[in-house]
């Protein structure tokens, strides 16, 4: 379960003159990009050209706000559009590298859709079943350590049956049609017992708590996902933030999911 919030990826594809196929993915973001490579190329196999698709990045990515299945399923519908290839197979494949890349567990099928989204079997549709109903709180996400990669906690068995033994009661707990109060209260709870925040990101986590602001870490990462539920918890949320010198941004739930946008150039925005 989570929150597909406004902040994601946009893609934009162009295909070049070359000699000899080829596949680029470029970022401002720091780092390699193998996952949303890895969907370029599987959806650019066998066709001519040197396919480059440029990435922004509204987040900073591997500190839990989904950044690799956004990137995946953004590289995978502009890309599907050049190489002629049907949504749903692009979607598929982007789900796939997001899973076996370590990015994520369903991210993809998640942000589909807008709003709280609720996995109810795993997988993409129509194999997979997402719920998704509206949240009408502002979210703010909040920065407090350096990325945690997730591939390795991701493949850890370990660390799985942990989450799953401590998540899995919560989430049928909630029932079929979540309410995002619920939701809220549940996501600290699973916070707390999971104990996967360092400890000052733990502490920084329950100062920020009160009785109208809910607090939980972003999994995967070191970082908060905190939730004002009225103008004067939003009010006290944003003094405690400045008090402290966080890195935050405030953003609303997505209303439509991922989808293509207006051209503003020769390649395709998504």
């Amino acid at each position: 379960m989570g929150i597909v919030l406004e902040g994601g990826v946009e893609a934009v594809a162009e295909v070049r003159p070359a000699p000899r196929p080829s596949v680029r993915v470029v970022s401002e973001s720091e780092g390699a990009l193998p996952i949303s490579l890895d969907v370029a190329r599987r959806l650019w196999s066998g066709r001519q050209g040197h396919l480059v698709v440029h990435l922004r990045h509204e987040l900073p990515i591997a500190h839990g706000f989904g950044m690799s299945a956004a990137g995946a399923t953004a590289t995978a519908l502009a890309v599907a559009t050049l190489a002629r290839t049907s949504v749903d197979d692009a979607v598929e494949v982007a789900h796939l590298a997001d899973l076996f890349g370590g990015g994520g567990l369903g991210g993809v099928a998640s942000i589909l859709g807008g709003g709280m989204e609720n996995r109810t079997a795993a997988g993409i549709p129509p194999f997979g079943r997402v719920r998704h109903r509206s949240f009408p709180y502002p979210t703010f996400l909040i920065l407090a350590g350096r990325p945690l990669p997730s591939p390795g906690l991701l493949a850890s068995s370990a660390f799985l049956d942990r989450v799953a033994s401590v998540g899995l009661d919560r989430i049928a707990g909630l029932g079929p049609r979540p309410e995002p109060l619920a939701f809220l209260q549940a996501a600290e709870e699973f916070t707390d017992e999971l104990g996967l925040a360092p400890p000052k990101l733990s502490r920084f986590i329950h100062r920020l708590r009160g009785r109208e602001v809910r607090v939980a870490q972003a999994m995967l990462g070191r970082s908060a996902f905190a939730v004002p539920l009225s103008v004067a918890g939003r009010r006290s949320l944003v003094l405690e933030l400045l008090r402290s010198g966080a890195t935050a941004v405030e953003f609303h739930a997505e209303r439509q999911g991922a989808r293509a946008l207006p051209s503003r150039s020769p390649g395709k925005r998504y």
